[in-house]
C-alpha cells in the first residue's frame, strides 16, 4: 500500500509544478460523485428505469436551472456562507456576484475549487436535477420553472440597466 501512496505522491508532485493541486482530494470528490450517481441509478432502475427521453421543454428547464443554480452557489453574495470555510472574499466581480480565492490545502482546497466554479458545479447540479425529473418530476419541474423565471428576470434586469446606460450616453452626447 505504501508503494501505491508513494507513486501517487510522486505523480501529484510532478503534475503540480510546485503548486498545491490536491489530486487525491479531487479523486475523493469524483468518487463521491460516482457513488452518489450510481446509487441514484440503482434507485431509478428499481422504480422501473428512466424515461426514454426528456421532453424538450424539460431539457430547457433543466439547462437554465442548472446554469442559474451553479451561478447562485458559486458567485452569489447570499450563498457566501457556504463557501466561506473554503474561500476568502476578494471583492465584487459583476452584477450581484463576488470574487473569492480558494484557501487551504487538501480536501478543503478541493471543495473550495468545486464551490467557486460554476462550470464544475454544473455537472453535479445537472445530475441531481436529472434524477429529480425521473424520480419526482412534478416538484422538480415546478422548482425548475421558478429558477428559469428568475434567470429570465436577471437577463431583463441587465438589459434594462444597459438600456438606461445607453440612454444616458445619448443624453450626454447631445448636450
Amino acid at each position: 500500500m505504501s508503494e501505491v501512496a508513494g507513486a501517487a505522491e510522486t505523480v501529484e508532485h510532478r503534475y503540480a509544478h510546485g503548486q498545491e493541486r490536491p489530486l487525491g482530494s479531487f479523486l475523493a470528490l469524483m468518487g463521491a460523485y460516482g457513488a452518489t450517481t450510481g446509487a441514484g441509478a440503482l434507485l431509478v432502475r428499481r422504480r422501473g428505469g428512466p424515461p426514454e427521453r426528456l421532453a424538450p421543454s424539460d431539457l430547457a428547464l433543466l439547462a437554465v436551472t442548472t446554469h442559474k443554480l451553479a451561478r447562485l452557489v458559486a458567485k452569489d453574495p447570499v450563498t457566501s456562507p457556504l463557501r466561506a470555510p473554503f474561500t476568502r472574499f476578494e471583492g465584487q466581480s459583476g452584477e450581484a456576484e463576488i470574487a473569492e480565492s480558494v484557501e487551504g490545502t487538501g480536501f478543503r482546497k478541493a471543495v473550495g475549487e468545486l464551490l467557486t466554479c460554476p462550470f464544475c458545479l454544473g455537472q453535479w447540479i445537472a445530475t441531481a436535477l436529472t434524477f429529480g425529473f425521473v424520480l419526482a418530476p412534478k416538484p422538480t419541474r415546478w422548482a425548475c420553472t421558478a429558477f428559469t423565471a428568475l434567470t429570465i428576470s436577471d437577463f431583463l434586469q441587465l438589459a434594462y440597466a444597459a438600456a438606461e446606460q445607453a440612454q444616458a450616453q445619448i443624453g450626454k452626447a447631445s448636450d
